[in-house]
């Protein structure tokens, strides 16, 4: 296991979430995932994305929004606002650590965890540097969408097309910073031979595009 592949398991309160922490030396920011319903931590291809990040120097935080009892019910694996206080406080605790205190953070959210990324990102504490989303319901944002300050990507594959048609409405009611790519051929889970290290290209360009010392973002 390389270096960048260290990742150490972490509780994060007040609920008691459970997550993966991985910080490489020398980092140019955190990238924190937010998964749909169905995914967690132990994702094989949000494992797979966030090993790639690592190894392009960008930390990352992929943790579970829910605990098992809540994950079982079906209400609470919709409820954006929820899924958007459990990232916000993910952040807040990814924060205080010494190792991210100085660094920019972004959200890397996959169907409702795109949502929840975004509506997290429209709160104006929330000081998040960049958004992406692969494969998102970002439309389920709703409201939070015109708020949003965060340069935003949605990233969606092409044989997707009834969620590409929702990723364009949404992409019209951002006001931030904003770009739409689409993956030739690949469907709603970016199985496709190659489309899912697409999918890392353009999020790791994008979060280094964006990401810059804390103490330089504007305020």
């Amino acid at each position: 296991m390389t270096e960048h592949d260290r990742v150490a398991p972490i509780v994060i309160p007040p609920v008691g979430l459970q997550g993966l922490l991985g910080i490489p030396r020398s980092p140019s920011g955190v990238v924190v995932f937010a998964h749909g319903s169905g995914s967690g931590r132990l994702s094989p291809r949000n494992n797979m994305v966030a090993s790639a990040l690592r190894q392009g120097g960008l930390g990352t935080l992929l943790f579970d929004l829910l605990t098992e009892p809540e994950a079982a019910d079906r209400r609470k694996v919709f409820d954006i606002p929820l899924l958007a206080e459990r990232l916000l406080e993910a952040t807040s605790w990814l924060r205080a650590m010494k190792e991210a205190a100085s660094l920019p953070i972004g959200y890397f959210g996959a169907s409702t965890g795109a949502a929840a990324a975004l509506a997290a990102a429209a709160e104006a504490a929330s000081n998040i540097a960049a958004v992406v989303s692969r494969g998102g319901r970002p439309d389920l944002a709703d409201a939070a969408l015109p708020k949003v300050q965060s340069p935003t990507l949605l990233i969606i594959g092409g044989a997707d097309e009834i969620v590409l048609d929702l990723n364009r409405q949404a992409l019209a009611r951002l006001l931030c910073e904003k770009q739409l790519v689409v993956v030739p051929g690949a469907g709603h889970l970016f199985e496709e031979p190659g489309t899912l290290e697409q999918v890392v290209n353009h999020a790791r360009r994008w979060f280094l595009d964006h990401f810059t010392p804390v103490d330089n973002q504007p305020r």
